[in-house]
């Protein structure tokens, strides 16, 4: 089963068709408004502005159960996205990605791509995973990783056919 299957809402509750990104890269990260990793909103956006045309797609899912650092609805986290980052990259419903709550989209991704030694559990917030044009898992990322290192994994997947 590839990612495009699960079903997703946008940040105002409207579907969003995942089918319609198949062929193309993505990026889905767990995001906070309160979280120290937060100014990686503008990186991630930079990214997306920067590979769009190549066919990446960021897509962020806001996330509270991480230090409670995502207090608002998913609708005040894409204002204060696009008011204090400039984000212009999807920002859909706010999920959970662990527990027996988690998203299945996240629990498709984290059997695709473990942690470190197998860990299934996402850690924190700002968790990346990298999605190949074939709909699965080719990269997991720590909220630490951003720059360089992450560039060159979303360079060999935008190259690859």
């Amino acid at each position: 089963m590839s990612i495009y299957e699960h079903d997703c809402y946008t940040h105002e509750g409207q579907p969003f068709n995942l089918r319609a990104l198949q062929g193309q890269v993505l990026l889905v990260v767990n995001v906070a408004s309160q979280c120290g990793f937060t100014p990686q909103l503008k990186e991630l956006e930079t990214l997306y502005q920067r590979y769009r045309e190549r066919g990446l797609t960021v897509l962020g899912f806001p996330c509270n159960q991480f230090g409670r650092q995502t207090p608002e609805d998913a609708e005040a986290f894409c204002t204060f996205a696009k008011r204090e980052y400039s984000v212009e990259f999807p920002l859909m419903e706010k999920v959970k990605v662990n527990g027996p709550d988690a998203h299945p989209l996240f629990v498709q991704l984290k059997k695709e791509a473990p942690g470190v030694m197998g860990t299934k559990a996402i850690k924190w917030n700002f968790t990346k995973f990298l999605v190949g044009r074939d709909g699965h898992a080719v990269a997991r990322f720590g909220p630490k990783a951003h720059g360089p290192a992450l560039e060159r994994e979303l360079e060999r997947a935008l190259d690859a056919e």
